[in-house]
């Protein structure tokens, strides 16, 4: 259920970002205290992206999830901000992220809602 895009303007060897997706969504799984196996995480690597007038990196996150309470975002924009410092050297404040609270009933799986 939870779900993390992840577009940036920065490029990545294949490689570097298969292991950049699945750090993410062992990340995500901690930070929301959920199960690895709803975690969906997408990445869209060299887009066209400009952020305050500059084409320097940056990145717009979007993470959803069942039950993502207000209380949660400023921890995990910690965390996410760190982490895309770490793997692709874009600045925190050169990162965007738009955090949504899913119904359970507006989230389809399987045939069904959760």
């Amino acid at each position: 259920m939870p779900y993390l895009g992840i577009q940036t303007n920065r490029a990545i060897s294949s490689a570097d970002r298969d292991q950049l997706v699945r750090r993410a969504s062992a990340l995500v799984a901690r930070g929301l205290g959920k199960p690895e196996s709803y975690v969906m995480v997408a990445f869209a690597a060299q887009q066209l992206m400009l952020f305050a007038g500059s084409d320097a990196p940056c990145a717009y996150l979007e993470l959803k999830s069942i039950g993502l309470s207000a209380a949660q975002t400023a921890d995990l924009s910690r965390t996410l901000c760190q982490f895309m410092n770490d793997e692709l050297a874009i600045q925190p404040d050169r990162t965007y992220i738009e955090f949504s609270d899913a119904r359970a009933s507006y989230w389809g799986w399987d045939g069904g809602t959760f």
